[in-house]
């Protein structure tokens, strides 16, 4: 990301109200990330992908009820992860967080996942225990890229087999501009293969066996020349979804934050080719946890730059 004298590389801890925790298990490599919000989050996300695990995500549509949003959680796991909301969401409860019904606080808690079950083991897969763990880890947070968290099992380039794929993992990356602060955090388990966009340089995906570079999806891809299901001679190459977040202290709606979602998505296309496939489940989504007044356009566009960078992040992380 070309950083110009107005913007600048931030911690991502400088965003007040975000606290991030991860727990994971190694032996498995599944693992869970949570985003939680100590004063409410608006939310918008953007789903590009033909195979979404999502939870909760009607909560995040202009048309719905306006109730701040108490957690987001990217984890592994494809559906089966999804149980590890029912941890998160024991843990806000706990501590007196949800949208208030008169009868008890219900937290309200966004939840994405990837599909990592063809590596470690398969029967082991994201729960409410781990998920509660990551929102202890929360309590005292110290957020670092690498294999750890939703990205525990995380790959690119498995058209030709896992054997031949990239580790990859989780990646965040934060910029401000004045008062406007912006995040992004993804987990990078794509189809397609990763590229410097200021380059072109391909820095993940199928390995070839001398180690002399890398195969080329695409060119594989378009081996498939009449309408079938393209990737059921492989299943490894069914197992993908990249997920991310956009985080802002920047004051917008959710329709506002939707649009912004929508426009980070260019820092998915920058990085990964092919992208959003129907062998994918990519999903954005973009929280606004702050009051600082801001130019759509000027945050759409910092979104699209800090996710591309957090993209490169999370494959240099992992080595």
């Amino acid at each position: 990301m070309k950083l110009f004298d107005s913007v600048r590389e931030i911690p991502i801890t400088d965003l007040e109200g975000l606290r991030i925790g991860n727990a994971q298990d190694y032996e498995a490599m599944t693992g869970v990330t949570v985003l939680l919000f100590d004063h409410g989050a608006k939310a918008g996300i953007d789903i590009s992908g033909g195979g979404p695990a999502s939870r909760e995500t009607p909560l995040t549509s202009p048309i719905t009820a306006d109730n701040p949003l108490n957690a987001i959680i990217l984890s592994g796991g494809s559906a089966f992860g999804l149980a590890a909301s029912d941890g998160v969401m024991r843990y806000l409860e706990e501590h007196g967080i949800g949208y208030e019904t008169g009868f008890a606080k219900v937290p309200l808690v966004c939840q994405s996942c990837i599909y990592d079950l063809s590596i470690g083991r398969s029967d082991i897969r994201p729960d409410a225990a781990m998920g509660y763990a990551a929102c202890q880890d929360a309590e005292h947070p110290h957020p670092v890229s690498g294999i750890l968290g939703g990205g525990t099992g995380a790959s690119v380039g498995k058209i030709y087999g896992r054997d031949k794929a990239t580790k990859t993992g989780l990646g965040m990356y934060a910029v401000s501009i004045g008062d406007l602060k912006i995040a992004a955090v993804v987990i990078l388990n794509a189809f397609g293969d990763v590229y410097n966009p200021a380059t072109g340089e391909k820095i993940a995906g199928p390995r070839k066996p001398d180690g002399s570079g890398f195969f080329d999806t695409l060119e594989e891809l378009y081996k498939f020349s009449q309408r079938t299901d393209q990737f059921q001679h492989d299943p490894n190459s069914k197992t993908n979804t990249t997920i991310g977040a956009i985080i802002t202290n920047g004051a917008f709606s959710k329709a506002e934050l939707s649009k912004i979602a929508s426009m980070a998505r260019s820092g998915y296309a920058r990085c990964i080719n092919p992208v959003g496939t129907m062998a994918d489940g990519d999903s954005i989504y973009a929280a606004s946890i702050g009051t600082v007044e801001a130019d759509l356009n000027v945050a759409g566009t910092l979104a699209a730059e800090v996710m591309a960078e957090a993209i490169q992040v999370a494959v240099k992380a992992a080595k």
